[in-house]
């Protein structure tokens, strides 16, 4: 028992100070200091954006801090008890201090993969786009099966989820959507599913009931406010109007209220079809400012080819992650390697564990 516990130490010690890292324990007292001065200066009321980026970015440094400070005083504790159990010998409660530690090493592990999401925008909501690949009906099926993923994966972390637009596949399934992910980390945890998705599995549409393989591209960048300064020349925009499709009967959409916006020298595409026309607008042109940042983030680490080459067609050699359901069950990320035979489960938006595994290899290389 005594071993199994001096693991748990072991373990749990190693990961707090890999956290203290991670978020610069050491100062972090002094940067809270700084942001609420900032924040008690009456003149950043002036720009909203500006005040709300500083209220913000506040509570995520007292949040790091008042987590950190209960993990580590919760470790020193039981660390205690755990030397007074052993000098005593007192069986019944080392059994109990190693049910503490346990909990406690899950405890750590979980704010250990949170201190993973220290990029610039990755408190951020995200905008989240799926598009069918090679495959045809298959692919549009395969597509659907992904935003169902994704959407119950938000809903289990109590995200809130807009559809912002969506292009019906010509027999099942869906073309295209885009999601607007809005929540604390949105970001940070979704930037890991950027690429391509591969499906095998016995069709539902053949007959024969032949295995078939799908592709269907995910595609993942932060939502930004006006406290990201990026410019945008007019002159470079090309907009248009036009019907959205729709289910038809008494809910068709009769009016050219779709608009999709081009970025011309990026040739960045956006598309909004909800009701309103002004809201549409306004959703693309958010939907540029995120692709346009998340496009200069990239350029800061790698060029715009090698990052085209990473996210590739949604076909054979570009996949980040294979989902088997015949004739095994598994879901494998061809990146980190992490693995689950419960393919079912995946699909229901058990994904923190393919997510986590990717951040902690991009952390570490």
């Amino acid at each position: 028992m005594s071993a199994e516990i001096q693991k748990y130490i072991s373990e749990i010690s190693n990961s707090l100070n890999l956290i203290s890292r991670r978020i610069e324990f050491e100062t972090l007292q002094d940067r809270i200091s700084s942001k609420t001065s900032e924040c008690e200066n009456p003149e950043i009321w002036k720009d909203q954006a500006l005040a709300k980026s500083l209220m913000r970015a506040r509570q995520a440094l007292l949040e790091q801090f008042e987590t950190f400070s209960k993990l580590q005083n919760e470790f020193n504790d039981i660390k205690t008890l755990f030397e007074i159990g052993s000098e005593e010998k007192d069986e019944s409660l080392l059994m109990e201090l190693e049910n503490s530690f346990s909990k406690l090493k899950n405890e750590v592990t979980e704010v250990e993969v949170l201190s993973l999401l220290d990029g610039e925008a990755d408190a951020n909501d995200a905008f989240l786009e799926i598009n069918s690949g090679a495959g045809g009906t298959e692919s549009c099926d395969w597509a659907q099966m992904l935003a169902r993923m994704y959407f119950r994966w938000a809903e289990k972390k109590k995200y809130k989820i807009e559809l912002i637009s969506e292009s019906q596949g010509d027999e099942a399934g869906i073309k295209s959507c885009c999601y607007k992910i809005i929540g604390n980390n949105a970001y940070g945890w979704l930037r890991a599913e950027s690429g391509v998705h591969r499906l095998v599995r016995i069709s539902p549409f053949d007959s024969s009931s032949r295995r078939h393989t799908s592709f269907s591209s995910v595609w993942v960048y932060p939502v930004v406010d006006d406290s990201f300064d990026i410019e945008i020349n007019p002159s470079d925009l090309r907009i248009d109007t036009f019907r959205s499709s729709g289910p038809g009967g008494q809910h068709a959409n009769k009016t050219d209220s779709a608009v999709r916006i081009t970025h011309l020298p990026t040739g960045i595409v956006v598309t909004s079809s909800e009701k309103s026309q002004h809201q549409n607008r306004a959703n693309c042109m958010s939907a540029i400012k995120s692709r346009l940042y998340e496009l200069e983030m990239r350029k800061r680490n790698e060029s715009i080819q090698e990052s085209h080459n990473q996210k590739g067609e949604a076909g054979w050699g570009n996949q980040i992650r294979s989902y088997v359901l015949h004739p095994y069950q598994m879901v494998k990320d061809l990146r980190s390697g992490e693995e689950s035979s419960d393919s079912q489960k995946v699909l229901d938006g058990d994904l923190d564990n393919f997510m986590s595994s990717v951040l902690s290899l991009n952390s570490s290389s």
